[in-house]
């Protein structure tokens, strides 16, 4: 939230409930003559393939349980990429 948007949050609380109503048609009217843009509907299946094999074949479950138990699961990841490079 921006700094602008909480002031005028704040005034707004000082004012009558009719100042208030006041405030809400003078918004609604402003808004009937805007185009708003909506952000288009994005499908979770377009991230699909994304990032694949950060984990290098590794269990999420099993990655995590290894990171809590202090092992840096990451370097043998990393090192069975080299290897598959060479």
């Amino acid at each position: 939230m921006s700094k602008e948007l909480f002031e005028v949050l704040r005034l707004a609380d000082q004012l009558s409930p009719d100042e208030q109503l006041e405030l809400i048609s003078y918004l609604v009217q402003r808004l009937r003559n805007c185009d708003i843009k909506r952000k288009p509907r994005r499908n979770v299946m377009e991230f699909a393939g994304v990032a694949p094999n950060l984990l290098g074949g590794m269990d999420a479950q099993e990655y995590v349980n290894r990171i809590r138990r202090g092992e840096f699961p990451e370097l043998e990841i990393q090192q069975q990429e080299s290897e598959k490079q060479e």
